[in-house]
């Protein structure tokens, strides 16, 4: 009976991947179409940058202690619009109500719209990389915070992902979601910019670890936690 229920738990666990990537295909895929998001996700992420850039009319020593705030402020107000849109698209053309009828676990449903929007976000972040390194004379191209960023897109996501499945619900879900997403994404947005800016800084590792620790822990608390809740958020 060993091999039989190895097999089968195999069988499932390819059956939860290809469910997870037709999701993300189908994302892929319907932005590839309209480009609505990624559109929508850069133009709002170059507006902030510019408008940075002639707001602080700083020296460039100074400019340089505001860089991991002015990057971590244009992550989070892009993804939130991406997030928004990713899921009021959804909702909009029945997508949603689609995807809940099919038959496959809830949770490859979740997996699969976090790593959709995660590829948006990465997508939009390696363009304000070069971008901000132009404006504002700053060489962001350091492993440490790109390591940084990657880790705390991560968690930025997966709690977004479940608060906006949540607000695209209500009436007025535009609002809603940033309302609820800001305050739980606090702990990783300050552990980011401290963490960035000690790579900016080249502070000692020793410095910075706790802070990295913190966005690992983050990481896994919120996703193993949107992974137990999404089913019954979906299901309200």
């Amino acid at each position: 009976m060993q091999p039989v229920a190895k097999t089968s738990l195999a069988g499932e666990a390819r059956a939860f991947t290809r469910a997870v990537f037709a999701i993300v295909w189908k994302d892929l895929a319907a932005e590839i179409r309209s480009r609505e998001l990624i559109s929508a996700m850069l133009v709002f992420a170059l507006l902030v940058l510019f408008i940075f850039n002639f707001a602080l009319e700083l020296d460039p020593k100074t400019r340089s202690t505001v860089t991991a705030g002015v990057l971590w402020v244009t992550f989070a107000f892009a993804g939130t619009l991406g997030l928004n849109r990713s899921m009021a698209m959804e909702k909009d053309r029945g997508c949603l109500d689609g995807l809940l009828l099919t038959p496959v676990d809830r949770s490859a449903i979740f997996f699969g719209k976090v790593i959709g929007n995660l590829v948006f976000m990465f997508l939009v972040e390696a363009i304000v990389f070069p971008v901000y390194t132009i404006l504002y004379s700053a060489n962001l191209f350091n492993l440490g915070l790109v390591l940084t960023v990657i880790l705390g897109s991560i968690g930025y996501i997966a709690v977004g992902t479940l608060l906006a499945t949540m607000a695209v619900q209500t009436r007025t879900r535009d609002i809603l979601l940033p309302i609820l997403l800001f305050p739980l994404a606090v702990p990783i947005l300050i552990s980011a910019v401290k963490a960035s800016a000690g790579f900016l800084a080249s502070d000692p590792m020793g410095d910075i670890t706790p802070w990295i620790n913190l966005i690992i822990v983050y990481d896994v608390v919120f996703i193993a936690a949107s992974f137990m809740v999404f089913d019954y958020i979906v299901e309200e």
